[in-house]
This record gives C-alpha cells, sequence and structure tokens, in this order.
C-alpha cells in the first residue's frame, strides 16, 4: 500500500483561501526592497501567494493588499505581468 503524497497549501494573501501551492503565483520582496513574481516559489525573500485569477488581481491592486503584505511600493507594471500571466494561463488551460 503506497502512501498517499502530501499536496503542499498555501493561503492566498487575498481571498483567503487554502490552495494547492501549484495553483497559486508567489510575489516575492528581495531584501533591497525589490518586488517581483517568482514562478519557481524559491527566490529569497519575504513571499505572498496569491490565486492567479484576474480578479483577484484587480482586487489585490484596488485595496492595495501585497504593497501592505509584503512591506513595500508595488509598481503598476507587476500587476500588467500578474493579469497577463493569469490569461496566458487561461488559454493554455493548466495550472502553473
Amino acid at each position: 500500500m503506497a502512501a498517499q503524497k502530501k499536496i503542499p497549501l498555501r493561503k492566498c494573501v487575498v481571498t483567503g483561501e487554502m490552495k494547492p501551492k501549484r495553483e497559486m503565483v508567489r510575489i516575492v520582496r528581495s531584501k533591497d526592497g525589490e518586488v517581483s513574481i517568482d514562478p519557481t516559489g524559491k527566490k529569497a525573500g519575504r513571499g505572498a501567494y496569491m490565486t492567479l485569477d484576474p480578479e483577484c488581481i484587480l482586487l489585490a491592486k484596488k485595496k492595495n493588499i501585497l504593497a501592505r503584505h509584503l512591506k513595500a511600493e508595488i509598481a503598476e507594471t507587476l500587476y500588467d505581468e500578474l493579469l497577463a500571466l493569469a490569461e496566458k494561463e487561461k488559454r493554455t488551460g493548466h495550472e502553473q
């Protein structure tokens, strides 16, 4: 009898939902304050997981959730990158 593999869960900073890590995107703030998307989930720094959904991304932008969670200024271009990534995932039909 094989042991069932544990699926790592993460909490979305916007919706508060617990989801499998693979279904989410990690945004990370490095030590020098640079905020970027972390597709590997392995960059050093303070991270925040977010559901890769256009509505979720727009809500985070509107309520400034990422800036508060990461304690850093979030560039407008980061939200554009996230929206493009969400659109690409939606078109291809699979999760990250």
